[in-house]
C-alpha cells in the first residue's frame, strides 16, 4: 500500500506534467544536443526556474496575461481551457523548460512549434475603449505583452517568495529576454526599470470583462486533487498578494484578511513551496537530464559506481 507521501508526489507529478508517477518522455530530450544551451547551471534564468517560486510565477503570469482584451480573446476563443486546463499548464512548463534547460537547437525547436501553433489563433476583441479590433496571437504587440507578464510574474513571485540568485533581477530580465527574441518579441527588456518602463505601456489597453471573470474561475479553482485544493488557495493568495493593487482592482481580487486586518500570506506560500519541494525533489526530470547534456558537452562524466 502506497504510502501517504508516495500518494502526494504521484498527484503532484501527474499535476504538473499529467503523465503520473512517470517523468514526461519530452524530459529525457533534453540530455540530447551538442552544446550547453542559451542558459548554463550558474546562470540567473536557471536559479529561478530550477526553484519551486514559479509555480506562483504562473498563477500571476495567468492572472496578469488575462487583463489584455486581445490575448484574453485568443486564450478564450482558441485555447481548451475550460477541458483540460491542467493539459495546457503542462504544454506551457515543456516550452518554459525546454528553452530553460535545453539545446539551443530545443529551445528554437520548441519555440518554432509554439509560433507556428499561434499563426491559426486570429480573430477580433472590444478594447479597452469598447473598439473593436482585430488580434492575431503572433502580433509583435501581443507577444511582447505576454513576455512582460511572463517575465514580471516570474521575478515577482521569486523576489517574493525566493532566496537570493546569481546577478540578480535586472541579471533574470536580461536573460529572459533571449526566450522573448525566440518567440519574436524585437527588443525585449533587458533591466528591471526596462520592464516597468515596458509593462505601463500597456496600462490605458488593460481591462475587466466577462471573459477576464470567465477565465479567473477556472484560475481560481483548477481541477485539482482534493489533496492540492488547500495548498493552491494558498498559491494562489500568494500569487495575488504580488499583484500591484491597479491590476488587483481590474481583476476584482483583494488581499486575504480578516476584517481590516491582512493575513500574512507569505508563511503559508512558504509552506506549501516547500512541501511541493519535498514531493517532487530536489531535482526535477528535465534539469537533470539538461546536467548530462552540459557535462557530455563540455567533456566531462561522472564517475563509474563500479571504480569508485
Amino acid at each position: 500500500m502506497a504510502s501517504p507521501l508516495s500518494r502526494l508526489r504521484v498527484e503532484l507529478k501527474n499535476t504538473f506534467t499529467g503523465t503520473g508517477a512517470e517523468p514526461p518522455a519530452w524530459t529525457e530530450e533534453l540530455a540530447e544536443g551538442n552544446d550547453a544551451g542559451y542558459f548554463d547551471p550558474g546562470s540567473a534564468v536557471w536559479s529561478v526556474h530550477s526553484s519551486m517560486t514559479p509555480t506562483v510565477g504562473g498563477i500571476r503570469a495567468l492572472l496578469l496575461q488575462a487583463l489584455h482584451p486581445g490575448a484574453m480573446a485568443g486564450v478564450y476563443a482558441h485555447s481548451d481551457f475550460r477541458e483540460d486546463p491542467l493539459g495546457r499548464l503542462a504544454n506551457t512548463i515543456r516550452w518554459i523548460f525546454t528553452v530553460t534547460y535545453g539545446s539551443t537547437d530545443a529551445a528554437q525547436s520548441a519555440s518554432g512549434w509554439v509560433r507556428r501553433l499561434h499563426e491559426k489563433v486570429t480573430g477580433t476583441y472590444v478594447d479597452a475603449a469598447g473598439v473593436e479590433r482585430s488580434y492575431a496571437a503572433n502580433d509583435p504587440h501581443l507577444l511582447r505583452w505576454v513576455h512582460l507578464a511572463f517575465t514580471d510574474a516570474f521575478l515577482s513571485a521569486h523576489r517574493e517568495y525566493g532566496l537570493k540568485f546569481p546577478g540578480g533581477p535586472d541579471e533574470y530580465v536580461k536573460e529572459w529576454a533571449i526566450a522573448g527574441e525566440l518567440m519574436g518579441v524585437t527588443d525585449p527588456p533587458r533591466s528591471v526599470a526596462e520592464l516597468r518602463d515596458q509593462l505601463s505601456a500597456y496600462d490605458g489597453e488593460l481591462a475587466s470583462s466577462h471573459q477576464v471573470q470567465d477565465a479567473l474561475a477556472y484560475i481560481k479553482r483548477p481541477p485539482l486533487p482534493r489533496s492540492q485544493r488547500l495548498g493552491y488557495r494558498i498559491l494562489f493568495a500568494g500569487a495575488v498578494a504580488t499583484l500591484t493593487p491597479r491590476h488587483r482592482e481590474l481583476l476584482g481580487l483583494s488581499l486575504p484578511h480578516i476584517g481590516p486586518l491582512p493575513l500574512p500570506v507569505k508563511p503559508a506560500v512558504l509552506l506549501v513551496l516547500g512541501a511541493i519541494k519535498l514531493g517532487l525533489g530536489r531535482q526535477g526530470p528535465s534539469e537533470a537530464a539538461a546536467l548530462r547534456r552540459i557535462r557530455r558537452v563540455q567533456g566531462q562524466h561522472p564517475p563509474d559506481p563500479a571504480t569508485s
